[in-house]
Order: C-alpha cells, then structure tokens, then sequence
C-alpha cells in the first residue's frame, strides 16, 4: 500500500474576515475531494484570514497511481486564479516502511 499527502500553503486574495477565508478555502477543499476522491481539508493558519494550509491524502495499491493523482491535484490548487500557492510540501510512503 502507497500513502501520499501534499500540504499547501496559499495566500488568499482580497480577504478581509475568516468568513470570507472559507468562501474561498471550502469550494477548493470540496474541488479536491469531488474530482480525485481523496482526502482533502484545511490545516494551517486557522486564524488568519489571508493565509490557509490546505493538506490532501491518497491511498492506493500502486505508487504510480499516487504520484498521478497528488501531481493533478498540485496542478489544480496551483492554477487556481483567487490563490497564490506559497509552496506545497509533499511525502510519498509505502506501507512497511
């Protein structure tokens, strides 16, 4: 079993309230887990409003299949035009390791 995990950190456009932070975080937390089924939340910066951690995590039986679908999913928050992506650190494990 492959486990990998990607964690954002983003920097959040014209945000003015924490209200307004999860107008932008949730749509982009729910993209995540509708379009490659894995699992997907915010994890940083819970209290400022310009700047979020968004961490996502994939299981699968086969490595490949894990770097593909953490690589499209890098892809997708980093084209996102309301965000700046700051950096994304990423991690890919087998199971006995």
């Amino acid at each position: 079993m492959w486990i990998g995990w990607l964690e954002f950190d983003v920097l959040l456009g014209d945000v003015h309230s924490l209200k307004q932070k999860r107008s932008v975080v949730r749509p982009i937390v729910a993209e995540l887990q509708r379009r490659f089924s894995i699992s997907a939340a915010e994890t940083g910066w819970l209290d400022l409003h310009r700047r979020a951690g968004i961490g996502v995590a994939v299981v699968a039986a086969d490595r490949a299949h894990v770097v593909e679908v953490l690589d499209a999913a890098e892809r997708m928050v980093a084209g996102r035009p309301e965000i700046e992506l700051l950096s994304v650190r990423r991690d890919l494990r087998r199971s006995d390791d």
